[in-house]
């Protein structure tokens, strides 16, 4: 887990701030943007406004041309063939990137207005807005309650009562609670594989992120469990923005508000292959109309 550092983005959506929880709009009296902020205004809405944006690792250009929203209170999922840069472009929303040798993301991502990879801006503040499920579940080897208390703690919070009011309430979100109250002291690498994953959820909860990014959060879930995951989800979006990586296109049709198809490009002489956004629409749009033949293609079954 990374420590906090001290220097601060100008949008006071990423600000550190010593105790309380970060401020959610630039109106709150406690925020005094400095003068140099790189802040736009976009539409109360607007969650992520990303805009021609390509990845890169090293010299090799892994996604091209990528422009969207991510609209706030809704469910975003992408979908497309392995190595169309999904979970790429999930974790430019974050800078999870940036831990990677060689990656590097070209184009403008602003998140609530502001440039996400400006020069003033703290990753470890951006990661804890954003907040990110993996695709494996990966509790902490601590008890329950520790996992879903380390955030916290990490953030300054060392109030007992108040710990106990914030395990409680991130694992009532996540739909845990009733399953855990009576073990909170056991350890959470005993739980169930959906168990496991919902307590994941409660972590990344337990520190009110502004956004929960999902990276196939269901692929090594049973049927039951994924379930579980789909309805917590729905749950939860009226508090949060939520953008999440499937393969499971009849899972996108179930929780999304908007689906955004990837596909490959393929460069035969170099033998690489490059990932480009397709088609971005509502998502019963985007699978009963789609606009794009390759979009079609793929909801349909004619290609992988």
């Amino acid at each position: 887990m990374e420590t906090p550092e001290q220097n601060i983005t100008d949008n006071p959506q990423l600000t550190e701030t010593a105790n309380p929880p970060l401020p959610k709009t630039a109106t709150d009296p406690q925020v005094r943007p400095e003068p140099a902020a790189e802040q736009v205004p976009v539409p109360a809405d607007h969650v992520f406004d990303v805009d021609n944006v390509s990845c890169y690792y090293s010299a090799f250009k892994a996604v091209t041309d990528v422009s969207l929203t991510i609209y706030e209170n809704q469910i975003t999922a992408f979908i497309g063939p392995s190595g169309c840069g999904k979970t790429t472009v999930l974790r430019t929303l974050n800078r999870m990137n940036d831990l990677v040798a060689g990656a590097r993301v070209e184009g403008d991502i602003r998140y609530r207005g502001a440039s996400l990879y400006g020069k003033s801006v703290s990753p470890i503040a951006v990661r804890r807005r954003i907040g990110m499920v993996f695709q494996k579940p990966n509790p902490f080897p601590k008890s329950i309650y520790d996992n879903v208390a380390y955030g916290p703690r990490i953030n300054g919070e060392h109030n007992k009562k108040k710990l106990d009011e914030i395990v409680e309430r991130s694992l009532r979100q996540a739909a845990l609670w009733d399953e855990v109250k009576d073990r909170l002291g056991k350890s959470g690498l005993g739980l169930s594989g959906g168990q496991a994953q919902r307590l994941c959820i409660a972590r990344t909860l337990a520190v009110e992120p502004d956004v929960v990014l999902m990276d196939e959060p269901c692929s090594a879930l049973d049927p039951i469990a994924t379930g579980a995951i789909e309805d917590l989800m729905r749950e939860i979006k009226s508090r949060y923005t939520i953008v999440i990586v499937t393969h499971n296109m009849q899972q996108a049709t179930r929780v999304s508000d908007r689906t955004a198809f990837y596909s490959v490009l393929r460069n035969e002489k170099s033998d690489t292959r490059t990932g480009v956004l397709v088609e971005y629409a509502p998502t019963r749009e985007l699978f009963e109309d789609p606009h794009d033949p390759r979009t079609k293609a793929y909801v349909t079954g004619q290609m992988g």
